[in-house]
């Protein structure tokens, strides 16, 4: 959990932002001044110091904007302080106040239940994913203003809630499915052994043969996920902010990366981790094709993944395991 603190001082007007922020959060000064002058509140002319702790774990994504806002107004006494200390608040904001969406959701407000906190106020974009990780009020707010004015008490919005077992039945639903492929009988029976048992397959055929429409099928024979195995799916996707107005995953992925991706791509990296391909396949399938053209230090990083279900990236900010329970298709040419 990240405290925003805001402090109001004297001296020249400007706004510094420290605790080890990356790009977005020091370019959110811009974004929180024009916000809260458009959305027609006052910001001081005078230094604000905002810090966010602990000052010693890198800050990253654009998250920050509303809770620096509303912690700006609070200490210029144009918003009651102790409302803001019931409620995790997340959210970037646009120049005109509006509150857009944000990364992570699900595993934010997953986290935020076990604090002890009254609610989480985020974008209504991310409300329904949020809303997934049931024990805690969901706040969804589509304006700095709206936010102002629900913490006053001017404004009542009822917390968010979604009936999950309804949701995953309305999700569960694929787009091909395995009783579309006419011929090729000894494929599909070897896929079909391959979906009971779990097991990894390498289709070797000429072009044209197929490969490509079968693996894109096997998910559909694969048992069904269950409500917990989607919602983890669903919280590895939310971090890399794929899920694209879906609340819950409720059907086995599908990943093909192109025979370019790099190693950290496949099982992933950067400077602060994010989840590679590997891991968006959790609890589906990873499929290859022309296995052969993949550089050979990509291949060679499957091995953790494939015999330990997980993947650890170690980096400078620290480690992190990400789960990469998957079944390997590869395909390539004679």
């Amino acid at each position: 959990m990240v405290h925003v603190e805001v402090d109001i001082g004297a001296g020249l007007p400007q706004m510094n932002v420290v605790g080890l922020p990356d790009g977005a959060i020091k370019e959110s000064r811009d974004r929180v001044r024009s916000a809260l002058k458009n959305s027609g509140y006052e910001c001081p002319p005078r230094r604000i110091t905002v810090n966010l702790a602990p000052a010693d774990v890198k800050k990253e994504g654009s998250a920050y904007d509303l809770p620096i806002a509303l912690g700006i107004l609070a200490a210029t006494g144009q918003l009651p302080s102790q409302s803001i200390l019931d409620y995790s608040i997340l959210g970037e904001l646009s120049l005109d106040g509006r509150v857009k969406p944000i990364r992570g959701a699900l595993p934010i407000a997953a986290a935020v239940r076990k604090t002890g906190l009254r609610g989480l106020m985020i974008p209504a974009s991310n409300a329904a994913e949020a809303a997934v990780a049931d024990g805690i009020d969901i706040i969804p707010i589509e304006s700095l203003s709206e936010a102002c004015d629900f913490l006053r008490g001017a404004r009542v919005i009822a917390p968010l809630a979604i009936a999950i077992d309804a949701l995953f039945a309305e999700h569960c639903r694929y787009d091909v499915d395995f009783h579309e492929v006419r011929g090729q009988d000894h494929v599909k029976r070897a896929l079909e052994v391959a979906a009971g048992g779990g097991h990894n397959v390498i289709m070797v055929g000429p072009p044209g043969s197929g490969k490509t429409m079968l693996a894109k099928r096997l998910p559909t024979i694969l048992p069904a996920l269950s409500l917990e195995e989607a919602i983890e799916t669903t919280r590895v996707h939310s971090v890399t902010g794929i899920l694209q107005g879906k609340a819950l995953i409720a059907t086995r992925p599908f990943r093909a990366p192109h025979h370019t991706i790099s190693d950290a791509g496949l099982i992933g990296g950067g400077s602060i981790p994010k989840p590679g391909e590997v891991s968006l396949a959790h609890h589906g399938v990873l499929f290859l094709d022309e296995l052969p053209e993949f550089r050979k230090n990509v291949l060679e990083v499957l091995r953790q993944p494939l015999e330990e279900l997980r993947i650890t990236i170690s980096r400078a900010v620290g480690s992190i395991t990400y789960p990469a329970n998957f079944m390997l298709i590869a395909a390539m040419n004679p």
